[in-house]
């Protein structure tokens, strides 16, 4: 994965939402903004990327991800692979 900034427009076009990707894909939201200063933006980044740390993922997301295959072998849900 690489590392990336990506600035959207949010709320017709009057805000913008900041996100901070790091070398293992995850996602850093940064919050929402009307304007911003890129100079900031980059040093957040970069202390983000300084760092990252792979987070593994919570018990209460594995226990889900094991419901719903369940209820794929069951035939409850559509195989999406």
């Amino acid at each position: 994965m690489s590392r990336k900034i990506t600035i959207d427009k949010y709320q017709g076009n009057t805000h913008y939402s900041i996100h901070v990707i790091d070398s293992f894909g995850q996602e850093h939201h940064l919050g929402y903004c009307k304007s911003y200063i890129i100079d900031d933006i980059e040093r957040q980044a970069e202390e983000i990327w300084e760092n990252e740390v792979k987070r593994e993922p919570s018990l209460m997301s594995k226990a889900i991800k094991e419901c719903i295959e369940i209820d794929r072998k069951a035939g409850r849900l559509p195989n999406l692979d």
